[in-house]
């Protein structure tokens, strides 16, 4: 099969080409419980960029460059193509989305249903993933598809928009009428985020960007108010919330000041959530306990969120904007990306 493969890391960005095209060896059935599933889209993430440049290679590959080549990909959607012997529920051809972390569930993690923090792969990171014609993967990663959704439109939401769903289900279950959601970052995540929000509660939603591209997309996606990171933000923020600050902020980027601020903006006893990543977290220790703010770190969702939230998606309260490349485009999608002219999530179409 064709695959974009990553056979160097390139720390400073400076490569031509950071993925070939390659013919690689097709995955085959080694488990009673393995699927293989035929790609239809394939997303294209912010991660995959920091895989490049080398930020996971402590995590994901400690021993220097034993983990290359590797096929990226974690957000994956198409048809199942074969099953394993023990596999029932799904057929050839069948639309699925799949979960991103292969667990065995029989860990502890996996029996309370916090797939993502299970023993296992997550292909994509640390083995083979969807940058391909087909993917190996787990009977229990796969969701069904309903009718309405096909999917290369629905790819990112096994990473992108599953993680943005939990934090969000998180922020819902404190967050009530009259009250306030800062969501920093409007882009692949936050804007998935921001429906969100309001398919799942009655509180106010600001939102803060840097782009006006990005706060357009905001707009569109039913922010309630939207605010320019110009360095006046935090003093905006605290004017719409009475000078107290918000209930919730939750924090699509990470990095360049925002954890800083998004603390700035959060009203004692308030949550802030950190999804992006990029800089430290830095707060005297006597701050948060006179406010007793809450940090609440997040990752990818479980396999059970992931269903909740293509029921949002099949009732047309989500929906993904998206950018479709090709396959063999990916190094364009991936420069795109690092450039900042995506809005909302690239997909890979093979």
């Amino acid at each position: 099969m064709k695959a974009q493969v990553l056979n160097q890391y390139d720390d400073k960005f400076t490569a031509e080409h950071w993925v070939n095209l390659e013919n690689v060896e097709d995955p085959k059935i080694d488990k009673a419980t393995d699927v293989i599933v035929r790609i239809g889209g394939a997303g294209v993430c912010r991660t995959d960029l920091h895989i490049i440049e080398g930020v996971w290679r402590p995590h994901m590959d400690p021993d220097g460059n034993s983990l290359l080549p590797l096929i990226m990909g974690h957000e994956n959607a198409g048809w199942v193509e074969e099953v394993g012997t023990e596999v029932e529920e799904f057929k050839k051809g069948d639309p699925v989305i799949v979960h991103p972390k292969v667990t065995n569930g029989t860990c502890l993690a996996c029996r309370r249903g916090h797939d993502m923090h299970g023993d296992g792969l997550f292909p994509g990171l640390d083995s083979n993933g969807g940058y391909a014609e087909a993917l190996k993967t787990s009977v229990r990663n796969l969701v069904k598809l309903p009718t309405s959704l096909a999917p290369k439109d629905v790819a990112p939401y096994s990473d992108a928009g599953l993680t943005a769903y939990r934090v969000v289900k998180k922020a819902t279950r404190h967050l009530l009428p009259g009250e306030y959601c800062v969501v920093i970052g409007a882009g692949g995540l936050g804007h998935i985020g921001i429906q969100c929000l309001k398919a799942m509660c009655a509180s106010e939603v600001i939102v803060v960007d840097i782009s006006d591209s990005s706060l357009e997309l905001a707009k569109q996606s039913g922010a309630d108010h939207i605010i320019k990171a110009d360095g006046s933000e935090v003093e905006a923020v605290l004017n719409l919330t009475g000078e107290v600050g918000a209930e919730a902020v939750i924090d699509f980027v990470g990095e360049k000041g925002t954890t800083a601020k998004g603390l700035a903006m959060t009203r004692p006893m308030g949550n802030y959530y950190i999804v992006g990543y990029g800089e430290d977290i830095q707060i005297p220790a006597v701050d948060l306990i006179i406010s007793e703010r809450n940090i609440i770190g997040n990752l990818v969702g479980t396999w059970a969120e992931l269903t909740e939230l293509m029921a949002l998606a099949d009732r047309g309260l989500v929906e993904l904007a998206i950018k479709e490349y090709k396959l063999s485009d990916a190094n364009l999608a991936l420069k795109d990306l690092n450039n900042g002219k995506i809005q909302g999530r690239a997909v890979l179409i093979p």
